[in-house]
């Protein structure tokens, strides 16, 4: 007799265990997820020594390059950008007064935005700008449609002079964050 006990209380003991612990599950909670990773990268370098501009003579093109930005060349990902913001670095150490030109360059080879830096001879300093994507920036489907980055550089000053600055050069640095929002 003790022997039928044990398995109908174990039997019992676990029905009501199961029972107790089982809470109905709500599988409709995807619909309350809110993901809005950012995703940053760095988008180009520039960086060219007094000589090499001295090289390209005075007033001239001494930086010329477009360089593929397809970011966005996913649908997916280009529909679900909420905001980006894209800072630049600038420096000039040389005896030159520079102008950087970056456009924004669609499929077609549209320009649909540029950036343009006007930097005095050394010493400039470090010049940062931040551009704005998104609500209270530029639009964003110039990030969205963008392919391509044309970059160039200009001498707005003689071929000959020389910084007294050890090593002098021109730096620009890019970076960028993206604001996604999956679900």
């Amino acid at each position: 007799m003790k022997r039928l006990c044990y398995p109908a209380f174990l039997a019992l003991g676990l029905l009501l265990f199961v029972a107790s612990c089982a809470e109905e599950q709500d599988f409709d909670q995807i619909d309350d997820l809110s993901v809005t990773p950012t995703l940053a990268s760095g988008l180009f370098y520039l960086e060219s020594d007094e000589a090499t501009i001295n090289s390209g003579g005075a007033l001239s093109t001494f930086y010329f390059r477009e360089v593929n930005f397809d970011t966005f060349n996913e649908q997916y990902v280009a529909e679900h950008l909420l905001e980006g913001t894209i800072t630049y670095e600038l420096e000039n150490t040389t005896s030159k007064q520079l102008r950087i030109i970056i456009g924004f360059v669609d499929e077609a080879g549209n320009i649909l935005d540029t950036e343009i830096f006007e930097i005095e001879a050394d010493p400039s300093g470090v010049l940062t700008r931040e551009v704005f994507y998104g609500p209270g920036g530029k639009s964003l489907d110039i990030l969205t449609n963008t392919t391509s980055l044309r970059i160039s550089a200009n001498n707005l000053s003689d071929g000959t002079s020389v910084s007294s600055t050890q090593d002098p050069k021109v730096i620009l640095r890019s970076g960028a964050d993206f604001l996604f929002e999956l679900q």
